[in-house]
């Protein structure tokens, strides 16, 4: 015997193994139920198809009833006759088109804060920005470029960084508020 025999041999051996694995391995694939395989994929499917449908029905259900809630209160606030109010929106226009932020809203804490303390000279825009600072003493805005374009969003600080009449009006509501 040569060398290179026990080599043969050890490869042969290994084939044989690797031979036998692979026809294991066919069979066991035969083995295998594909129609139940198909029939369990068909019906989780199914089951997924109906979950979509039913989350997608509780979405327009929830939509509607926000809608009608949203739309109707807005009828109740709107005191013009209703031959001066808008036509309602055709179909595939966007109903809220021309909403947006209203100078007659309530401030939040945060903006009458911003709105008193302008007033006072305690804040100010710093020129040729955005930005609320401090004028002396005391604590800083929490959000102060955020509180700047609110403000102007609902024309309460004008872009020279002045509080409007309508700023001031809605500093008064606010302090009116914060007095009851």
């Amino acid at each position: 015997m040569s060398d290179d025999e026990p080599d043969r041999n050890s490869f042969e051996d290994i084939a044989r193994m690797l031979s036998e694995e692979v026809s294991r391995a066919v069979e066991r694939l035969s083995q295998i139920d594909v129609d139940e395989l198909s029939r369990t994929a068909n019906a989780e499917a199914e089951r997924a198809r109906r979950w979509v449908d039913d989350l997608g029905r509780w979405l327009r259900e929830q939509s509607d009833a926000v809608g009608s809630a949203a739309f109707g209160a807005a009828e109740a606030w709107d005191t013009r006759s209703p031959a001066d109010r808008p036509a309602p929106s055709r179909p595939g226009e966007d109903p809220l088109r021309n909403a947006g932020p209203h100078p007659l809203d309530l401030p939040t804490a945060d903006q009458g804060l911003a709105l008193a303390a302008l007033d006072s000279g305690r804040w100010r825009i710093e020129p040729g920005t955005s930005a609320l600072s401090v004028s002396g003493e005391g604590p800083g805005p929490s959000d102060a470029l955020g509180l700047v374009r609110e403000l102007r969003v609902r024309d309460w600080l004008s872009a020279e960084g002045e509080i409007t009449l309508a700023g001031r009006n809605a500093l008064m509501r606010w302090l009116d508020a914060a007095d009851r």
